[in-house]
């Protein structure tokens, strides 16, 4: 079994394929953990457990003048004892007292995954996929129960992690903190990689040595946001993109989250991961519960690729839910580039009859097509048809975007409300504010406060509706601003603090409700861009919009880095007009359509104004994409240069079987008297010949592999190359 029990060790020895996971009981019931990382057939415990400044064969944690819980590695570690340590909980009991203890209690094993009350989490389709544990501690003082809910995986290297508190008593409990998990490592010979940002520039790879103290990355703004995403890895020293120990944490939460590592004076690290504890605390009244969001571990002993291939095979495979999830998704043409708000219903259709002759397969209406909408003033909650704009309706647009022979989109941003709205006129308390104090607009809309369960219905009945009105295929749902004034009116002063995750919780009832009752619908995540690019919103929504920022340059940084946790087929990426909208640059159509083609494929730009030289490339790539589309969405990924260290970027995509691969490059700024550029493919079959499309040349695999391919001479800022190989029969 992947996760066995020792009775006479008191150890939890867990494995997940190439992975061991070891938990250590003490016979004072103190749990420890022991080992992560690179799997171990027979571990013995106190060789594991054994730290250089201490012993810990009497099996006790309180003996002699030492504070032992201070340099030991812990499970789940208490505030208040004898670790000086960041905690993974804190509790506030009525007393005023903010002191825990937990103690083993007991444990079962079992076959398969549970779901996780209220919250989005990675599953199995069949209970031989995976094994979990549950290891119940008990504060006899507190009365409060908390579960540590772990699943190994059998063919993944991945172990998940929650938590689940319960008051058992008779009293009041405040959770000040509740981190879903922690490890504590028995050294720091570590760099930290994270993934941060801006709007438009979102999941840039920053890598840092640890240093002594706490380094952490966080959101505050309601949202897993531009700035930082939900992710963190340690890499040993030596690790790079193919080689060494790469540890990734990666939390499936769309709201404030922390990740943080400690390193201590005795030079361990310690990470954990969870709901950010900064303006949260929860309140267990007795018999009531709360759920933890999940962590996602996966370890890799050959680098960064091997944890990305882990990530993308399981988030692809056993996060997303939708039926979508193994479906080629459309290339889809969006007009918000294209008209912004100023738009017709003829412009549309000629928008329309122009994607269609390219061969384009889904039509998306986005902003300004209901209410009062003209600009982004006004009209956000009232989600009828300005039938000054489109006099036919949904329904009539839809029929006519239909008979080209395409599908029909539409843009919503269901979790807000303008001001100026029929809505807020009448439910102005149905945003989330702060009684006495300003509204603080952003984009002159305010959030609805998604911890009202009549909010939460409103939303359900009014998106439901526009789905039924029309044959609706795609919906973008949008989410343009983060929270300020956090606060909910139906809420007692006691639980003013809980306004933000009770916020989440309800966006994923919402989710759930809406994604079940209408499955043939391809929903595609978006908040100002990347700004909730995160897998709660995955195991809702398949794909999301990966950036604002359409520019091809930008976008090697922005996709390259948002590889590194989530797969190809979860990014949005669209051909957009030059000069680019967001930075102005000027960039040839081929590069930007390599760019593209590298993702979920589309165009975000006004394809009347094409020549008739770029429409013919234009549909020379989309008939090359429907070629390579399901290489690009279910094929093996593998970054080859790296944006973030130099003037270049490479990339590849192969199927399973070795057969077919598709390799791009991409160079930004021209350099005068180059010397010849090579790239070195990865993951060939050696002993397949394998064919380039183009020109019919034969490489061997070992040949690509180890002497490389030479790039063509390229002139110009900004030029890409993509070359499509193919085993030779």
């Amino acid at each position: 079994m992947p996760i066995h029990f020792n009775d006479k060790t008191r150890t939890f020895h867990l494995t997940a394929k190439d992975t061991s996971y070891i938990i250590h009981v003490l016979k004072n019931d103190a749990v420890l953990h022991a080992y992560f990382g690179k799997k171990i057939k027979n571990a013995n415990i106190y060789h594991v457990l054994k730290l250089s400044h201490v012993s810990i064969d009497t099996d006790n944690i309180n003996f002699g003048n030492y504070l032992m819980l201070d340099f030991l590695p812990q499970e789940y570690p208490a505030y208040g004892n004898t670790d000086f340590r960041s905690p993974a909980y804190q509790i506030q009991l009525e007393n005023g007292s903010t002191v825990s203890d937990l103690r083993y209690l007991s444990h079962k094993i079992y076959k398969g995954k549970p779901k996780l009350e209220g919250l989005p989490a990675t599953y199995v389709e069949n209970e031989d996929e995976a094994d979990t544990l549950e290891i119940e501690l008990y504060d006899k003082v507190a009365n409060l129960k908390v579960t540590l809910i772990y699943t190994a995986f059998r063919d993944y290297d991945v172990i998940t992690r929650s938590v689940r508190f319960e008051n058992m008593g008779k009293e009041d409990i405040k959770l000040l903190r509740a981190l879903s998990m922690n490890v504590d490592f028995n050294d720091d010979k570590f760099d930290m990689l994270q993934l941060s940002g801006a709007w438009a520039r979102e999941r840039h790879v920053i890598r840092r040595p640890l240093t002594p103290g706490v380094q952490s990355i966080e959101s505050r703004r309601g949202a897993s946001s531009h700035q930082q995403n939900p992710f963190i890895a340690l890499l040993r020293k030596d690790a790079d993109e193919w080689h060494g120990d790469v540890y990734g944490f990666s939390l499936v939460y769309s709201g404030n989250f922390l990740a943080q590592v400690e390193v201590d004076q005795y030079k361990m690290a310690r990470v954990s991961m969870g709901i950010n504890p900064f303006d949260f605390s929860w309140l267990l009244k007795p018999g009531e519960t709360f759920q933890t969001p999940e962590v996602v571990m996966v370890y890799s002993d050959s680098g960064l690729n091997k944890m990305s291939n882990t990530y993308h095979k399981l988030y692809r495979n056993r996060l997303m839910r939708s039926k979508f999830k193994d479906k080629e998704r459309p290339i889809l043409i969006n007009n918000w580039e294209a008209t912004y708000f100023d738009f017709t219903e003829e412009k549309l259709k000629e928008l329309a009859k122009e994607a269609k002759d390219l061969g384009i397969e889904l039509f998306v209406l986005d902003d300004g097509w209901f209410g009062k909408r003209n600009s982004d003033n006004s009209s956000l909650g009232d989600w009828f048809v300005n039938k000054e704009k489109i006099p036919s309706g949904l329904d009539g647009l839809a029929k006519g975007i239909n008979s080209l022979g395409l599908k029909f989109g539409l843009w919503m941003e269901p979790e807000m409300v303008s001001p100026d709205s029929d809505l807020y006129r009448e439910h102005p308390n149905w945003c989330i504010h702060v009684p006495n104090r300003p509204r603080s607009e952003s984009r002159n809309q305010l959030v609805l406060d998604l911890s009202r369960k009549d909010v939460q219905d409103y939303i359900i009945k009014v998106v439901s509706d526009i789905l039924e009105s029309a044959n609706i295929s795609y919906v973008k749902w949008d989410m343009n601003r983060n929270m300020t004034e956090i606060g909910s009116a139906l809420l007692p002063p006691e639980r003013q603090r809980e306004t933000a995750h009770r916020y989440i919780l309800g966006l994923y009832r919402i989710l759930e409700e809406i994604t079940t009752r209408f499955p043939d619908v391809l929903f595609e995540s978006c908040a100002g861009g990347g700004g909730r690019f995160d897998p709660g919103m995955l195991y809702y929504m398949p794909q999301t919009w990966t950036s604002d920022n359409t520019d091809a340059v930008e976008r090697l940084k922005i996709q390259y880095g948002t590889s590194i946790v989530y797969p190809l087929i979860s990014m949005g990426s669209h051909v957009s007009a030059v000069p680019n909208h967001q930075v102005h640059r000027i960039t040839p159509l081929k590069t930007r359509l390599d760019v593209a083609i590298s993702g979920n494929f589309g165009f975000e730009l006004d394809l009347t104004k094409l020549s008739e030289e770029e429409k013919d490339l234009a549909k020379k790539y989309v008939k090359k994409y429907k070629e390579i589309r399901k290489l690009i969405q279910f094929g093996d990924f593998y970054r080859l240069l790296s944006p973030f260290e130099g003037n270049e970027t490479a990339w590849m995509f192969i199927n399973e079987e070795k057969t077919e691969f598709v390799a791009f490059y991409f160079k930004v700024l021209a350099t005068p008297n180059d010397t010849i550029k090579r790239i070195y493919l990865k993951a060939l079959n050696p002993d397949y010949k394998y064919a380039l499309q183009d020109t019919g040349e034969v490489y061997g695999g070992d040949e690509l592999m180890y002497a490389g391919i030479a790039i063509p001479q390229l002139e110009g800022d900004f030029q890409s190359v993509m070359m499509h190989f193919k085993k030779e029969a």
